[in-house]
Parts: C-alpha cells; structure tokens; sequence
C-alpha cells in the first residue's frame, strides 16, 4: 500500500498535469471529443496504458465527453502512482 499525497504534495504534482484536478478522494480530468468513436478510440487507448501499468482509473463515458478519474482505493486517496498514471494519460491525449 502506497502513502496518499498530502494537500500540499498533490497541489505541487497537479500544477504539473494538465487538465488534472482533485475531486474528493481522487484526481479527475474530463476530456471532449469530436463524436462518440473518437472518445471510444481514446477509452481503448486508455484501457491499454492501465492494462500495461496494473493501474486503471475509473471511466466515465457520455456520448463523446469522458471523465476519467484516478485514486489508489488501498490507500484511501491519491497517492504517486495516481500521478504517474495521470502523466501517462497525458501522453495519449495532451
């Protein structure tokens, strides 16, 4: 189990992600995309990146807006594998 970031520790690591925001016990970012296929493209693509990192955030789809959102549930909160899988994301889709 990993130790979850303190408020000040996740400030300094969002200010870094784009797009990355706290929400309650997680980091989140939304993202909007041409239609409903290209959000799809992007959800397998993140599905990919989870598989291959044992991390996987949760998924919310709505038509062609997705919502991802990433905490490590054994530690109760945001931790630096969050932030580790967040950059990953970012590299997907900036």
């Amino acid at each position: 189990m990993s130790k979850t970031l303190t408020d000040p520790e996740l400030q300094t690591a969002l200010g870094s992600l784009h797009g990355w925001a706290k929400n309650g016990i997680a980091i989140e970012r939304k993202y909007e995309f041409k239609d409903f296929l290209e959000a799809m493209k992007f959800v397998n693509k993140v599905a990919d990146a989870a598989e291959a990192a044992g991390h996987h955030p949760d998924i919310q789809i709505v038509y062609s807006r997705v919502t991802l959102q990433l905490t490590s549930h054994d530690s109760g909160g945001v931790t630096h594998r969050d932030i580790k899988m967040a950059g990953r994301l970012n590299e997907i889709h900036p």
